[in-house]
């Protein structure tokens, strides 16, 4: 279970340790109200192999007997080990067992978002599929998570929430990005929202991070080369844009398997590890396996920590 990211990329297939992070946006307002608490689970890479199985259904109990209980979860995608480069038979195996474990152990609220690893076929090389299946790419995620489209947005209790699709075509692999299409859907929507509604925007890879350049050996050229597939390539005109809109408070990411915040610009950016760890090996460099829960507040303010389970 020693796997390396590259080679997941490729399609290769306790007891409670703590809080490992807490961080708040500024400092307590004694006025301010809670409205939301949200659980952010991402990356659980769920597979029938191993103990994916019984260790997401432990992290779930314990997002459950949390107290008090979370009113929403946040999954980050790369909800399955892997589509990406799989046959049919596997995809449907993936899909019936995340269906079958949210179904008998999950009474919280859902909101998805879409990972690498949930696009069916891409990789047409490894899964032997040729673009015309009914299922294929992201619609088989889509239809996993009952979702209509790729993104969208959603108000709750006060705060406005955005989720992307950041994983972008690329022969047999894909990119980290936002297709111009949702750039242009991204301006219209934060311009619709109101400029007192605080914003949290939710994708699989990370719109800014840190452990993004620790992820590898990115610094083995004599130059730090951060592939694009870790980050959104497109980084810049996203935080140009949330420049403009000083609404946008958070963003919340996955992926890199890493816990780590970066601020900048007045936005918080969350990397929040991985469910899976390293694939179910245990941590992953130095973050464990985990998951975050966010406390969002009437002020716009909101309190962070990641949890191990």
């Amino acid at each position: 279970m020693r796997y390396t990211r590259r080679e997941v990329l490729k399609g290769i297939g306790g007891a409670v340790l703590g809080l490992s992070a807490m961080a708040s946006a500024k400092p307590s307002n004694p006025n301010r109200k809670r409205v939301l608490r949200i659980a952010h689970l991402t990356d659980i890479h769920l597979q029938p192999e191993g103990r994916a199985v019984a260790e997401f259904v432990r992290c779930l109990k314990a997002v459950h007997e949390l107290k008090p209980r979370p009113d929403l979860i946040l999954n980050g995608g790369d909800s399955v080990m892997d589509v990406f480069a799989q046959n049919a038979d596997r995809a449907r195996v993936l899909g019936d067992l995340w269906r079958k474990t949210l179904r008998e152990h999950c009474e919280i609220p859902v909101e998805h978002c879409i990972g690498n690893h949930d696009i069916w076929g891409w990789d047409k090389n490894r899964s032997g599929c040729t673009g015309d299946e009914p299922s294929y790419g992201k619609k088989w995620a889509m239809e996993l998570f009952e979702l209509s489209t790729p993104y969208r947005s959603f108000d709750r209790a006060g705060w406005h929430f955005i989720v992307l699709d950041a994983t972008f075509p690329a022969p047999n692999s894909y990119i980290a990005r936002l297709d111009d299409e949702q750039f242009e859907w991204l301006k219209e929507d934060l311009k619709r929202t109101p400029a007192d509604r605080p914003i949290l925007v939710l994708s699989h890879q990370p719109i800014l991070s840190a452990s993004a350049y620790l992820d590898g050996e990115n610094e083995k050229t004599g130059n730090w080369v951060v592939p694009g597939q870790w980050m959104c390539i497109d980084a810049r005109r996203i935080i140009e844009l949330f420049y403009q809109h000083k609404n946008v408070k958070l963003c919340l990411s996955g992926h890199i398997h890493l816990y780590d915040r970066v601020d900048y610009n007045g936005v918080t950016y969350f990397c929040n590890g991985a469910v899976c760890g390293r694939w179910w090996g245990g941590n992953y460099h130095q973050t464990p396996p985990g998951f975050a829960i966010i406390d969002l507040y009437d002020d716009g303010s909101f309190e962070h920590e990641y949890r191990t389970y």
